[in-house]
Formats: structure tokens, sequence, C-alpha cells
């Protein structure tokens, strides 16, 4: 029997597969990730799901049209992060 994928393995597995040549992320409605996510696990919030994994660094998501992006850390688009700004700031 296959055992299920946790949500951050099921996540960065579908960053990597459903990314379209020249993007570095997905979109999370036009690439499909939001319907497979719920049918994959019996109708979870997939946007819950991202934001946690967001929180704890495992994935970028950038807010576009129609929804989000979604990045590995890695492959993420420029521009800095919460801490990075206020280290600049002399806040941190």
């Amino acid at each position: 029997m296959n055992e299920r994928l946790s949500h951050e393995v099921f996540v960065k597995k579908a960053i990597v597969s459903l990314i379209k040549e020249g993007f570095k992320g997905i979109h999370t409605v036009y690439s499909g990730f939001n319907e497979a996510f719920k049918k994959y696990f019996g109708g979870e919030n997939p946007v819950e799901v991202t934001n946690r994994l967001a929180q704890e660094g495992k994935i970028v998501i950038r807010p576009v049209k129609g929804g989000v992006m979604l990045y590995l850390p890695e492959e993420s688009p420029g521009g800095r992060n919460a801490d990075e700004a206020l280290k600049i700031m002399g806040l941190k």
C-alpha cells in the first residue's frame, strides 16, 4: 500500500513537478495545485498548509494576480525578507 506524503513533501514535489518552463515557481490556481492538494488530502485547505510552510521557511509565497506563486526557498525571486529588512534598518 502506498504511504501518504506529508504536506511538506507534497508541496515541494508539486512545485518541482508542475513548474512551467522559464518559471521558478507555480501558480496555485493555474497549475492545478489547489485542486490536486484538496483531492489528495481529502478536502484539506491548501492555503492554511502553504501559509504554515511559508512561516516555517520551507517554501516561499508571493502574491500574484489570481492567487499566489509557490517557490522553493532557493528559487524564490529577489527581494528582502522581513528579517533582512529589519537588520538593514538597524532594528534587529
